[in-house]
């Protein structure tokens, strides 16, 4: 198989990244990759669904990257885990001998291991630009569900249903197959519903997650819900007003540089510093402009602000606002800047996972949340026609149309898209050029 009949089938089955922001995998294919990575780092704590699915169906995973590599023409495919993930790792090295391209890279109980950025670094020894993309040092990037997606497109279906990990305040933790566009009030029935009455619903990882109603639908990169009392730590963190921030950062802020210390891009030699942000707001000083600009630079992960700040400041809030204000002025990063060297002391500015859990007061919730990997009915399905990067799809069904479940309902748009697919068989209840609403019907 070449590359292009992978595009075509990636493209038409509606696959992209499954476990960050969506990008359309078929766009990743691409002939100067030398190496593929698999993405089994689970980036933020608590979550499991990928090394859940990988122990489970680790043929059928490695199959697909197998044959992605082979497209690619590439020299080698690496399966990055966490080195506690044993029954994933047991599963990884039964099927091994059967795959000579590929080899395992275990990898530290560290946050974010599973940004792909660390994680290349990590397995390879490569530090992607500033702003650049892996496949500028040869390196393309797929997650574990991603693979696991593709090997059934290959087999003729498309991606219609998305492993979410439900914990939290629910009565039985669970990660569970749920079709594409099932409500979050739904799907947390399905660990047995809540146990308080007021809980606030967190999509996502505790650090770079957002809250959401009972009636936001699961998208394609929907990885889990938990369910949290509205007093928790996460959501005061969440919601604390940025005016409020900088008058903290100008009371507060003590210049320790902590927050640049420990950010993990700026140890790989990129030139995000957010003391110097912190700076800026405590002192209205704006003078160094490249401290601003800069900001284009920072990942968003979250470990300045949720671990290494002492003061409990929010440098990643303020960046935010700091980039907002630049892309709204039109505003884009410097072409052509590179990465100063890796700095000697990263190994020990590492973030353990155990002890993040920690401060962010989530270790009650890390529960076992066994898989069931299938797919649960439901009576509804809201679909959006963006659920990537890229331009959305556009809807192809209308009103009183009836569709089962792999139908195409919305075909890609101009640019990078990928296809919609239906999540169940039923009756079309809703077309917008925003989402489609399909009621559960036997015909």
């Amino acid at each position: 198989m070449n590359i292009a009949e992978l595009s075509k089938i990636y493209k038409e089955s509606g696959i992209v990244g499954a476990g960050g922001a969506g990008f359309p995998s078929y766009a990743k294919l691409n002939e100067k990759a030398e190496t593929l990575l698999l993405n089994c780092a689970e980036c933020e704590p608590l979550l499991r669904l990928h090394r859940q699915l990988l122990a489970s169906a680790a043929r059928e995973i490695m199959e697909a990257f197998e044959t992605t590599r082979a497209a690619l023409g590439a020299k080698e495919g690496i399966l990055c885990l966490k080195e506690h993930y044993t029954d994933a790792i047991a599963a990884v090295e039964a099927e091994l001998g059967d795959f000579p391209n590929l080899r395992l890279c275990k990898l530290q109980a560290v946050y974010p291991a599973g940004d792909e950025v660390v994680m290349i670094y990590e397995a390879t020894g490569k530090v992607v630009r500033p702003g650049g993309l892996p496949i500028e040092v040869g390196v393309v990037v797929y997650n574990v569900e991603t693979m696991y997606n593709a090997y059934f497109a290959l087999h003729g279906k498309p991606t219609t249903s998305k492993l979410v990990t439900i914990a939290g305040e629910v009565k039985n933790p669970v990660t569970v197959r749920l079709p594409i566009g099932t409500y979050v009030k739904d799907a947390i029935a399905f660990a047995g519903g809540e146990k308080i009455n007021d809980g606030v619903y967190w999509l996502g990882g505790p650090m770079m997650g957002i809250v959401a109603s009972g009636n936001t639908p699961i998208t394609k990169t929907t990885n889990s819900i938990f369910v949290l009392p509205p007093e928790h730590y996460l959501l005061n963190r969440l919601h604390s007003d940025p005016k409020i921030e900088i008058a903290r950062a100008a009371a507060s802020c003590c210049q320790c540089q902590l927050c640049t210390d420990l950010c993990p891009r700026h140890n790989l030699g990129h030139p995000i510093e957010p003391h110097k942000i912190m700076r800026a707001a405590a002192c209205n000083d704006f003078k160094d402009v490249n401290a601003f600009k800069n900001t284009f630079y920072c990942c968003s992960c979250g470990v300045c602000e949720m671990y290494a700040c002492p003061q409990g400041l929010s440098p990643r809030k303020l960046i935010n606002l700091v980039k907002g204000g630049l892309r709204a002025n039109g505003v884009k990063p410097d072409s052509g800047v590179t990465a100063s060297d890796v700095d000697k002391n990263r190994e020990y500015r590492k973030v353990p996972v155990n002890r993040l859990i920690a401060r962010l007061n989530v270790g009650k919730y890390e529960a076992e949340a066994p898989l069931d990997n299938k797919v649960k009915e439901t009576s509804e399905v809201k679909i959006l026609t963006s659920q990537h990067i890229g331009a959305a799809a556009l809807p192809c069904v209308k009103q009183g149309d009836f569709v089962k479940t792999g139908d195409v309902v919305a075909r890609a748009g101009d640019g990078l898209s990928v296809n919609i697919h239906s999540s169940i068989d039923g009756l079309v209840t809703d077309v917008t050029d925003k989402f489609i609403t399909i009621r559960a019907s036997r015909g």
